[in-house]
């Protein structure tokens, strides 16, 4: 009899303890369950701030801005520009900052760099030439001022390195107050600089076969020094002829006699440059052909200097 008794009290006891396992197993559980809805909503919480903080940055692209903002603005924006054009810089950034609180576009951060260039404050121009590039990073016009701006600091490799980042960005985004024939240009105006001639030339060339925008006289003749230095003189006159054929039809439509005066001083130069390249190749009558256009502009412009200079250089032929 005990034998049997002993033997039910240990069946009842095993029978206890794997009641006791499985209420842990299933609070362990429970415990799991309880722990990952929690983290869950941690996760949810801190992404939700993060995405707001995200809408918040000013330079997030997809960030909505209601139409009264834009308006308020656009008119900060408007009179800057009017100041910009009074030459009152000081002024316009006030005006550029308030633009800046309520909508920091890539378009006002490039017109306060441009205000701050013109004030000599390079630094600061430069800071916001990047935020530009930082919330456009296709703004051909915020490359093309940085490198304006590089140049003046005669940085020019990396004034290249923006006028090549400004033509690739304006073919894929045009933008209204550029031209590739400006473009082109002023690249073709660096390569001059850093003595690439060839490169220079080639850039020229592009920037007057383009059909927007005005020719400038300045790419014939500049293009005209870069043949010079490749001892292209044939090539190289035909470029001063052709840039003063295109102040002599721009000249009378210029606002301001300053202007008027200083086209015809830059015509009488190409006329004295021309004049040497044809005394190189020994075309001596072609020489002071171009030396009496010289003197007439001199003397048009009273420019005694100049006048005294030429005819020196015109009785020297002679004799």
């Amino acid at each position: 009899m005990k034998k049997i008794k002993t033997t039910r009290n240990i069946k009842v006891k095993k029978v206890v303890t794997k009641g006791t396992a499985c209420q842990s197993c299933v609070w362990s559980w429970a415990i799991y369950v309880y722990w990952f809805i929690i983290l869950f909503f941690i996760a949810a919480t801190f992404y939700i701030i993060g995405r707001g903080h995200e809408f918040l940055s000013p330079t997030n692209r997809n960030v909505v801005v209601s139409e009264e903002v834009l308006k308020q603005s656009q008119d900060y924006i408007d009179a800057a520009k009017e100041k910009i054009v009074a030459g009152d810089m000081e002024a316009a950034i006030v005006d550029l900052n308030a633009a800046i609180d309520a909508n920091a576009s890539a378009s006002v951060y490039t017109l306060r760099g441009e205000a701050y260039m013109q004030m000599g404050d390079y630094q600061k121009a430069l800071s916001d030439f990047d935020s530009a590039l930082e919330v456009d990073g296709m703004n051909a016009v915020a490359f093309y001022d940085r490198a304006l701006l590089n140049m003046r600091l005669e940085n020019y490799e990396a004034a290249l390195t923006d006028v090549n980042n400004a033509l690739a960005a304006q073919s894929m985004k045009p933008m209204d107050v550029l031209s590739m024939r400006d473009l082109y240009a002023k690249r073709g105006q660096l390569n001059l600089w850093m003595k690439n001639w060839q490169g220079a030339v080639a850039d020229y060339t592009n920037s007057l076969a383009r059909a927007e925008g005005s020719v400038s006289a300045d790419v014939y003749a500049e293009r005209a020094e870069a043949y010079t230095a490749l001892g292209l003189y044939e090539n190289a006159i035909n470029d001063y002829t052709s840039a003063v054929r295109v102040i002599s039809e721009q000249i009378q439509a210029m606002p301001t006699q300053e202007g008027r005066e200083s086209e015809s001083s830059n015509a009488m130069s190409y006329f004295e440059k021309s004049a040497a390249l044809n005394l190189k190749l020994g075309r001596n009558d072609l020489a002071k052909n171009d030396l009496e256009s010289a003197f007439a502009i001199a003397t048009a412009l009273s420019d005694t200097e100049s006048m005294e200079r030429i005819q020196n250089l015109i009785n020297g032929l002679n004799n």
